[in-house]
């Protein structure tokens, strides 16, 4: 059960019958939200007396006709308190959404015998649901966590549109761009003043103050106009030295340029393991490097061509003793 799956009509209610046999009807998808605001507000309220009824038929056999016309009857209360918070730059259409689904929860938990209308009850449930979906979708990173900070946010903004409103008489005291930058955050009178006003410290409402003014960030931004890629925090952020598959790679090469290489020497007989030591992996202080080719020929009486076809021997056994040690 949804009001926003209801099925559009193209013409306003001829009877209150049409709401009794098929009140879904009546409201058109919320796609068309001036045509959808313009149908809720013309659904008929509910007496006392039959408010009392459907919410005990639903209470006692679960009768979901019941609750849709309790339902039904105070959805233009929903529009009226989602347009509140409009402020926010979130869409109309959206808030509404949210504040339907505190609505339905309302009617759920409605007791009809507390003495209360619906519409007081009701009230709590639909502000709470949009408080909740603004705090999530507002900004990327929560500005409020705590209940207490919550309450704080949404006072803080309202409290901070009023002085604003108060002091747009004084603008024009003002160059225009001058006025338009003091009034972007508070006074150190007005700080004093909105704690007192709230009962919270001081300190509290320069914190949320600082998170209200921080601007968004993205951290990846994508392409720019010119195709190019636009730089962000991500650019800085990343450390590709502690990617998974960088950091495996290098424990692998690490572990190939000692215990691989030691266990590929052992494979070797002795004059082969010195010459590839002299030619790759000894170094001198000089930088010089160890003996060359014809050096270690003249050693081991041989032709420096000789040394070379067993170096390119010894080479190809250690690949292959390394490959195995992979």
């Amino acid at each position: 059960m949804t009001a926003m799956t209801a099925v559009s009509t193209s013409s306003a209610p001829s009877s209150a019958a049409l709401a009794v046999a098929n009140p879904w009807a009546l409201v058109p998808p919320l796609g068309n939200l001036d045509a959808y605001i313009t149908a809720v507000n013309r659904m008929p309220m509910l007496t006392a007396e039959e408010e009392q009824e459907f919410a005990r038929k639903f209470r006692d056999n679960n009768d979901l006709e019941a609750a849709g016309k309790l339902v039904l009857s105070h959805l233009r209360l929903v529009v009226a308190t989602a347009r509140q918070y409009m402020g926010y730059g979130l869409p109309h259409g959206d808030l509404i959404q949210e504040g339907n689904v505190g609505l339905m929860k309302a009617v759920k938990r409605f007791d009809p015998d507390q003495g209360v209308r619906l519409v007081s009850y009701a009230l709590h449930w639909i502000k709470a649901e949009i408080h909740e979906y603004i705090l999530k979708n507002w900004r990327m990173v929560k500005v409020a966590t705590t209940k207490a900070q919550r309450k704080l946010f949404f006072n803080l903004r309202s409290k901070k549109q009023g002085y604003k409103a108060a002091s747009a008489a004084d603008s024009s005291l003002h160059d225009g761009l001058d006025a338009a930058t003091h009034r972007e955050t508070l006074s150190e009178h007005e700080i004093d003043q909105m704690a007192r006003e709230l009962n919270v410290k001081r300190e509290e409402v320069i914190e949320m103050e600082t998170r209200l003014s921080g601007g968004d960030v993205m951290l990846d931004p994508g392409p720019g106009e010119d195709g190019e890629d636009s730089f962000g925090p991500i650019a800085y952020l990343t450390d590709a030295g502690h990617e998974p598959t960088a950091m495996i790679e290098a424990r692998q090469r690490d572990r190939l340029a000692t215990d691989g290489i030691a266990k590929a020497l052992d494979a070797l007989d002795p004059r082969s393991r010195r010459i590839v030591e002299e030619r790759w992996l000894k170094v001198n202080d000089d930088a010089s490097g160890g003996m060359t080719l014809h050096e270690l020929a003249a050693e081991y009486g041989v032709s420096a061509e000789r040394i070379r076809q067993i170096e390119v021997a010894a080479m190809k056994k250690m690949k292959t003793a390394l490959a195995e040690y992979a």
